[in-house]
């Protein structure tokens, strides 16, 4: 993964950017995914989520370059599901954000890595937010999900991300407190549940975990220039990549935010706008 390349680096967000608005990928696009990787375009994903989601989703798109999971807190071999970056949160830290968790009577679920396996840990189950990730997690048989009697005996793996689930204003003081207490140490991003509504979310991350940092990861793993950086985006999480890279692409749908940053605006996620953009650049319109 170490040669020079001079070739254009595509890397697409996938919820609300590269998927449909029922998180999954529409007929065309993967036969337009599939089209542009076989031909030898470089074009990967950088997603908040996990390797076992995005393969549920993905199936078999032939990917070359590793995937950006979790927010950048994972680099993986889409194949192999080997982790060649791990960014997590710091051990030291761990532990008080998890006590300003408690504080407003809120539980996370915990992802980790031990050294062999993801893992997703919730201790309980305590409001329709968190049964609902529980139950959409079993129903698409992702076997990190496991429950423990005291979350804090998972603290001694690596800690990738805590995500918190709730209404609009316990969660908000959950994100404004970590916000205060840990300033500079955490990459956090509070957002309502576009699959679920009326339930607001908080993902906990260390600070090296962010989408930008792993593109930059990746691309001097792979050896591209970050001149030749394309990103697609369309939510808060994918701000800081867009004021980083080369050139910055936003969908119709995107929020207000993320379009000030963009270069362009193509059309919405619904109309396959991603890989008509690409099929289009590299002259394979199909």
């Amino acid at each position: 993964m170490n040669s020079q390349t001079t070739s254009l680096l595509y890397i697409s967000d996938l919820d609300g950017t590269l998927l449909c608005d029922d998180a999954t990928l529409s007929a065309y696009a993967r036969d337009g995914v599939s089209r542009l990787l076989d031909a030898g375009v470089h074009f990967t994903i950088a997603s908040a989520r996990s390797l076992h989601s995005l393969r549920h989703i993905l199936g078999a798109i032939p990917f070359r370059l590793p995937v950006i999971e979790i927010n950048g807190a994972f680099i993986t071999d889409y194949h192999t599901g080997e982790h060649l970056v791990i960014n997590r949160i710091d051990p030291e830290t761990v532990g008080g954000v998890f006590a300003c968790i408690l504080g407003y009577r809120l539980l996370p679920f915990v992802s980790t890595y031990n050294g062999e396996q993801d893992c997703l840990y919730f201790q309980e189950i305590i409001n329709g937010a968190m049964q609902w990730y529980h139950d959409d997690r079993k129903a698409n048989g992702d076997r990190r999900l496991r429950q423990v009697r005291d979350i804090t005996d998972v603290f001694g793996e690596d800690v990738i991300s805590m995500n918190v689930m709730g209404r609009h204003e316990e969660v908000r003081h959950v994100a404004a407190q970590l916000a205060e207490a840990f300033a500079g140490k955490l990459e956090n991003f509070f957002f309502e549940n576009p699959y679920s509504p009326g339930w607001w979310w908080l993902t906990i991350h260390d600070r090296t975990a962010c989408k930008s940092i792993a593109i930059r990861e990746l691309a001097a793993l792979a050896g591209f220039h970050m001149d030749d950086l394309t990103v697609f985006g369309d939510n808060l999480n994918d701000v800081k990549m867009f004021r980083m890279a080369a050139r910055a692409v936003a969908v119709a749908n995107a929020t207000d935010e993320i379009k000030q940053y963009a270069h362009q605006i193509i059309g919405a996620n619904t109309e396959d706008s991603v890989v008509k953009f690409i099929l289009n650049e590299t002259k394979m319109a199909l």
